[in-house]
Order: structure tokens, then sequence, then C-alpha cells
């Protein structure tokens, strides 16, 4: 029987490629898109399902679909993500709310209303952004905060479950992706060379609830 794993945030970047990934290497995948679509992907092993992380009632639609149709999980990929406010010095009121809404709120709650049906992994696609001890920039606000905040979700998760399953936050690595139009120009992988790293790390034994770079193969300070 195929294992199944649920990637979140899957139409473009290193969700797309990460769906991409599994399906090659045997996995029934599911994977969310705020529109319900995602192209380029033909596959009976591969479903989409409509979900905005930034609406309450897209949340719960989305978790009753998904566990009338596929539970359990063997594995969730928290990966979908925004960063309006990237490379930007001051905060702005309206993105700030999205970002967090999107990257910490929703993700949250989305994980809290499938959590107990999700058999082996959790990971939190994070960012070195989000590290405390590590940080010595004043821009991307909304975007550090959210994802300091994904850390401590991870923790959470790691202590709430560590007799269940296994969780970790990832550093996806420096990636040219489309999530911010300066921050990617000197990139050192792409969006597939992300995922193939992001996938080896996910199946292989890892210590419960660490922060990991997939880019340097190293532990993370918190």
């Amino acid at each position: 029987m195929k294992k199944t794993v649920l990637i979140t945030g899957a139409s473009k970047g290193i969700g797309f490629a990460l769906a991409k990934k599994f399906l090659e290497e045997g996995f029934y995948v599911i994977g969310t898109s705020r529109d319900g679509k995602i192209k380029d992907v033909f596959s009976k092993d591969f479903t989409v399902i409509k979900l905005d992380l930034s609406d309450v009632s897209s949340i719960n639609i989305a978790s009753d679909t998904i566990l009338k149709q596929f539970k359990p999980i063997d594995i969730l990929v928290n990966n979908a993500g925004i960063g309006p406010d990237l490379d930007m010095e001051y905060p702005e009121l309206d993105s700030f709310n999205l970002t967090l809404n999107v990257n910490l709120t929703g993700t949250v709650f989305f994980t809290e209303s499938i959590i107990n049906f999700i058999k082996k992994k959790v990971i939190n696609i994070s960012s070195k952004m989000g590290s405390v001890s590590m940080n010595s920039n004043t821009d991307s606000v909304a975007y550090r905060i959210s994802k300091s905040g994904i850390n401590m979700y991870t923790k959470i998760l790691t202590n709430r479950l560590k007799d269940k399953i296994n969780v970790a936050a990832v550093h996806p690595g420096w990636v040219k992706t489309t999530i911010s139009e300066n921050s990617n120009e000197n990139a050192r992988l792409t969006s597939e060379e992300s995922a193939k790293r992001i996938y080896n790390f996910i199946n292989r034994d890892f210590d419960n609830g660490v922060y990991w770079d997939v880019e340097t193969h190293s532990k993370i300070s918190w």
C-alpha cells in the first residue's frame, strides 16, 4: 500500500517540486493550493485540495475533505507560506496580518485539525530567518516573526507527540523561488534541488524536534 503525503502550498516553487519528487518515489500525494488547481501534474496518485490558510472556512472545508477521503496520512509537510514584506525595513499592517495569518495562524490551525490522523511525521518548512539567536537583521519583520512562531510550534508538537510521531522544522536552503523579487537573485539552490534534499531528510531518521538546514546538512540554533 502506498504511503500518503500531504503537502500544503504545492502549486509552485518548493511545494510543487516536492509533490513531483514524492510522486516519483511512489507516494500518494495530496497537494493544496489556494484556488484548488495545480498545473502540469498528471497522475492517478495525485489529488488537489483547495486550501486558503488565511480563511478559517477554507481550512475547515479542506480538513473535512481530507479526513473523509484520505485518513490516515503518513506525512504532513507544512510548506505553504508568503513573504510580502521580505526585504522591507518596516512592517506594514495589512501585509503583516496576512503573513501571520497564512504562515503561522492558518498553518497551526490546519495542522491541529488533522494532527490526530498523521501517522509518522510532521515537517514544518521554516527558515533561518526564524532563528532568534542568529538574527542580526532588521528587515522582513512579519516573515521573521512568522517563522519564529512556526519554530515554537514545532517544539510544542514535539513535546506533545514525542511518543507518537516525529516533528522537525526545516530550512530549505537559499532557493530560487518567486516568494520575493529581490531575496533570491543570488540563491544557490533551485526548487528541485531543495525538494530533493528535503525529501532525503524526511525519509531518514532524524532527532525529534530538530531545526535543520538541508543546504548545509546541519542543525540550526533556535
